[in-house]
């Protein structure tokens, strides 16, 4: 292939990606070192109320935002730094709780909370659903071939529902009076409250991912189960290889750039948990660093926006989520020199 037939074919491709990937990220980078505030001015307000013996006035200074032209608040953009980093991660609280040796009072700053629960919910959940996709894959490829079909729709429905709806879903099922619940209170003969403390709602969100995105991985592994030598089953089997061993020394090693893929894959999706936050209504107990990003966007009173904080917030996000990456993508490198040398 020559330059200009390959310049034609990966063009688009490249220009997409600075419009809509390079170009956002170069725009957050550069709204995280700066704080836009409105624009307020000092006033001397005098109210009067009537009397019996004329009027009561009284001054009171009042601030108010300068209103332009266009009937909008004024604001200035001013370039602060790093204060937008600062203000996230607040290390002068981080160092008294660490003084007062103080884990609730660490777990009471949002960004380490987030990020606590963002880096368990990613950690927890991956080998489970590396576990349970595989598990899954394992018995559609020997279920009987009549039955195999229907066998691939079922596993797949929970991959097929909207995440937000399945969240509510397995909400539902526990809170309350949910059916769940109350077999387990008629089991357990006590009353159970799963969303009165934390750590139940983050055992509920993390079976809801790995529920969700199981099938994702299974149809992943079925897929490379479709591609196995079975000359080399045959051989292990001739050997004497028990189920066990034929899953260690051939199905492994066989699935194991798939595995790869999905690890990358849920990695860059669950540091990014969004939809369980909202849907387990869990941000009283529970908070992850892109639902706190969200929180920064969100209006208050005033109508105003933390955008630098919620910029900077999200540089951390992708900051946190590359140092993931970097040991998998560098055991790819490392595997990739290899087969090349």
């Amino acid at each position: 292939m020559n330059k200009k037939t390959f310049f034609a074919f990966i063009g688009p491709s490249v220009l997409m990606m600075v419009l809509f990937i390079a170009l956002p990220l170069v725009t957050v980078l550069k709204q995280s070192f700066y704080v836009t505030q409105p624009v307020y001015e000092t006033l001397d307000v005098e109210t009067c109320t009537p009397t019996f013996t004329g009027q009561l006035c009284v001054v009171e200074t009042k601030t108010i935002p300068i209103i332009g032209d266009n009937g909008k608040a004024l604001s200035q953009t001013n370039f602060v730094g790093f204060l937008n980093y600062q203000n996230v991660i607040e290390f002068p609280r981080v160092i008294a709780a660490f003084a007062d040796n103080s884990w609730n009072q660490f777990m009471a700053i949002d960004f380490w909370k987030a990020l606590r629960f963002t880096l368990s919910f990613t950690l927890i959940t991956l080998p489970l659903v590396l576990f349970f996709g595989l598990l899954i894959a394992l018995c559609i490829n020997n279920v009987a071939q009549s039955i195999r079909g229907p066998v691939i729709f079922v596993s797949l429905l929970p991959m097929i529902i909207t995440p937000v709806i399945g969240a509510l879903a397995i909400k539902w099922l526990f809170i309350g009076d949910g059916i769940l619940t109350s077999f387990l209170e008629w089991w357990l003969a006590k009353d159970i409250a799963m969303f009165a403390q934390a750590w139940t709602i983050e055992l509920l969100m993390m079976f809801y991912r790995t529920w969700h995105v199981a099938p994702f991985a299974a149809i992943v592994f079925y897929a490379g189960l479709q591609t196995l030598n079975q000359d080399t089953i045959e051989s292990a089997i001739i050997d004497g290889a028990n189920r066990w061993e034929k899953l260690r020394y051939v199905v492994l090693p066989h699935l194991i750039p798939l595995i790869v893929f999905v690890t990358l894959i849920h990695l860059m999706d669950s540091y990014r948990v969004f939809e369980e936050v909202v849907g387990f209504s869990s941000q009283a107990h529970v908070i992850s660093l892109q639902w706190l990003t969200y929180d920064f966007l969100t209006s208050d009173l005033m109508g105003n926006r933390s955008i630098g904080r919620a910029s900077a917030s999200s540089m951390l996000t992708m900051i946190g989520i590359v140092l993931l990456l970097i040991p998998v993508l560098r055991g790819v490198w490392l595997d990739y020199k290899g087969k090349r040398l």
